[in-house]
């Protein structure tokens, strides 16, 4: 299956943090990523699971690479393990550092239009934690 064929992936918003999600699984650096349930929920779509791969876009939404997931779990914020926090390839060197640059981009305006003004991150908030690996670089 070409890089065409393959179903969209998208790494935060277009922007400056997405260039540094891309860029860092161009490298390798970022082989995790952690997604709301709840986003899921709200726009009525499947949770993901090994063995798919998706077309990686870049912010002017071109397909740079695909990925193939090797490993999702749905775990509470609380139960996120240091080893996904350091794969998702940011610069975290805790957990606690991974919960409070998640928390921020989820309490984002950005966020917050998509998942309503009220919505906040409780140690309860389930997370889809995906493991990937590149397969392909376009």
């Amino acid at each position: 299956m070409s890089l065409e064929d393959l179903p969209v992936v998208e790494f935060a918003f277009p922007g400056p943090l997405r260039d540094q999600l891309v860029a860092a699984i161009l490298s390798g650096a970022k082989t995790s990523t952690s997604g709301l349930v709840l986003e899921y929920e709200r726009e009525n779509q499947p949770l993901p699971k090994p063995g798919e791969r998706a077309a990686v876009i870049d912010s002017q939404g071109r397909r740079v690479a695909a990925i193939e997931l090797t490993e999702v779990r749905v775990v509470p914020v609380a139960d996120v393990d240091l080893r996904h926090a350091l794969d998702e390839g940011e610069g975290y060197r805790s957990v606690a550092e991974w919960r409070a640059g998640h928390e921020s981009f989820w309490h984002s305006a950005g966020m917050r239009a998509e998942m309503g003004p009220d919505f906040t991150v409780t140690d309860d908030t389930l997370v889809v934690a995906e493991r990937f690996r590149l397969v392909e670089v376009g």
